[in-house]
């Protein structure tokens, strides 16, 4: 028989993991404040929030349709809690500063939370605080999310145990992870390719200019291995997109991320439905309220924790999707292993994978998930799996 801490501790797995407050499961043993918020000294902890800007440096130019850059700005963050510390981050690529924040803007809304987070004497109410996170403005999500990460990994880590265990996934099932080769001359492209040979089994690429197909035949005449493209909304025309699918089928394309700008949803739905290959959405979808809506317009969604605000509302999406018909996807920013590590936590229910974020940039502050010979690898610890280098 179990006794009763190990019947308290797994009923709190399955609390967490059907997202159920912790305080619903003890209060019939009229011990809600007692169990979880006076530590071994008597004290009520409090939660505390600690933040800083760090810039991202990445190991080559990263070119997608629209631009370029060489470095990603980003803040760190960490929850402490009772002598257990947890990590969130907040990336913003310059392009999707506008969605995600600024620098600024992250700065000033992550003191907003460091100023009010003590009023929760209880971490394990994830979705009291984080719909409390959430109100405080209609934008801001790469803070939210970075508030997110760390009260996941803070949670996790007082529970010890790692998500993907609390949401009852195998770590087994996890998908190889694809490796993005950004838009270059052909030499370099031909270089980054050969360097992917043997730790890959399924590559990126990044499409939407006039050299598509040239960017294709590059790497073609490198290696034989999948390829999933990203068009980033780069085709305008329904016609030209569905030609370009046909002919990417016949080089060994497996899948097609954002064909068409994401006001054209209607010539996207007509694309999908004639297209040979899954069409996943990426512009197209930023948080839970904008799936239903996209049933029928793409096969799937691409799930990026910057964009949806953090785990809890990315899990939410997995099983939204899945409830709907529609493939799920996994994706990133350029991130150091805490974020990745993170997204990881839920990749075995999805269909592909885009975790590749923490390898493309050169001053990783975290070990955490892996890739080895291709798939994603889950480490035995609590939270979201990192610990700090």
């Amino acid at each position: 028989m179990q006794n009763r801490r190990d019947f308290l501790k797994t009923a709190a797995f399955a609390a967490l993991g059907s997202g159920v407050a912790l305080n619903g499961v003890f209060a019939a043993e009229g011990k809600v404040p007692a169990l979880f918020n006076i530590n071994k000294s008597g004290i009520v902890p409090r939660m505390k929030l600690r933040f800083f800007p760090y810039e991202l440096k990445l190991r080559h130019v990263f070119t997608v349709a629209t631009y370029s850059r060489t470095t990603t700005p980003d803040v760190q963050v960490e929850i402490e809690y009772d002598g257990i510390t947890g990590y969130g981050e907040a990336s913003m690529p310059p392009y999707l500063q506008h969605e995600l924040g600024t620098m600024d803007s992250v700065l000033a809304f992550l003191k907003k939370v460091q100023d009010t987070i003590g009023q929760f004497s209880d971490p394990y109410q994830l979705e009291d605080i984080l719909a409390y996170i959430d109100s405080l403005s209609p934008g801001d999500a790469a803070a939210k999310t970075a508030v997110d990460i760390a009260l996941h990994d803070l949670v996790g880590k007082m529970l010890q145990a790692p998500w993907y265990k609390i949401w009852g996934l195998d770590k087994e099932k996890t998908p190889s992870t694809t490796f993005t080769i950004g838009i270059d001359t052909p030499e370099v492209v031909r270089e980054k390719t050969k360097e992917c040979a043997g730790k890959f089994n399924i590559l990126k690429v990044k499409l939407g200019r006039e050299n598509d197909k040239e960017m294709i035949e590059t790497i073609r005449s490198v290696t034989t291995l999948p390829i999933a493209v990203d068009a980033n909304q780069g085709w305008t025309d329904r016609k030209y997109a569905l030609d370009m699918i046909h002919w990417l089928k016949e080089k060994g394309i497996v899948m097609i991320e954002q064909p068409m700008p994401k006001e054209q949803l209607d010539d996207i739905a007509w694309v999908t439905q004639q297209s040979p290959l899954p069409i996943f959405a990426d512009e197209s979808v930023q948080r839970l309220k904008d799936v239903a809506a996209l049933k029928g317009a793409f096969t799937g969604i691409n799930i990026k924790l910057m964009k949806c605000t953090g785990m809890r509302e990315g899990w939410k999406m997995v099983n939204l999707a899945h409830a709907l018909g529609m493939r799920a996807m996994v994706g990133c920013m350029t991130e150091t292993s805490c974020a990745c590590s993170a997204a990881a936590q839920f990749s075995p229910a999805v269909d592909f994978a885009d975790l590749d974020g923490n390898l493309l940039i050169a001053n990783d502050r975290f070990k955490g998930m892996e890739v080895v010979k291709g798939k994603i690898t889950l480490p035995d610890l609590p939270g979201i799996g990192v610990v700090k280098l």
